[in-house]
């Protein structure tokens, strides 16, 4: 019988086991909020979030091709100054060159009777007249042409019975021109 009376006992113990529970779960469920989710927030949250991502994208494109299209115009700016410059120093150069081809037709022309030196000279302002021609550098036309002030420069007018009015009758000093950019105007005697 004592065997009896411990089993009464035993089950009130997992009663209290089971309220235990009950009220551990009760407890949880009292200290955390119900969770309800407003969909329709929840997709408004999310399509502003990626409308801003796209328009955040937008821009990003934007200044990326602004940026590539700056690029492209420095390049091609650098590419046209590095052309006007090389232009403009072959113009500087063949400048300081022209006062030395004048010298050597002046000597080509001069009476001489040694006829080594005169061979010489012609020779040299052969070779000089060839480079120049490699460069692209050409004399501008003038002796028997009509004046053109945007090539030629008239130090004088002269009457003449042969020629007519601003035909260019003698040409002092010989003009040039490099890539089609006069270097040199040439400096000529007009007819009346």
């Amino acid at each position: 019988m004592a065997e009896e009376k411990k089993e009464p006992q035993a089950q009130p113990e997992q009663e209290e086991e089971t309220t235990a529970q009950t009220e551990t779960e009760q407890e949880q469920e009292q200290q955390e909020p119900e969770v309800t989710i407003d969909m329709n927030a929840l997709i408004e949250g999310l399509k502003m979030q990626a409308d801003a991502a796209e328009k955040k994208a937008e821009e990003t494109k934007n200044t990326l091709q602004r940026l590539a299209a700056e690029y492209d115009n420095f390049r091609k700016r650098t590419a046209r100054e590095q052309a006007a410059n090389y232009s403009n120093g072959m113009s500087a150069a063949i400048e300081k060159l022209l006062p030395i081809m004048d010298t050597l037709e002046m000597a080509a022309n001069a009476p001489t009777e040694d006829e080594n030196y005169k061979k010489g000279v012609l020779m040299t302002l052969d070779k000089c007249t060839e480079v120049f021609k490699e460069m692209e550098v050409e004399e501008i036309p003038a002796l028997g042409l009509p004046f053109d002030p945007s090539v030629h420069s008239a130090v004088m007018q002269q009457p003449s019975e042969d020629a007519e009015s601003g035909t260019v009758l003698q040409v002092f000093r010989k003009g040039y021109r490099l890539n089609g950019k006069v270097i040199r105007c040439a400096t000529v005697i007009v007819a009346e």
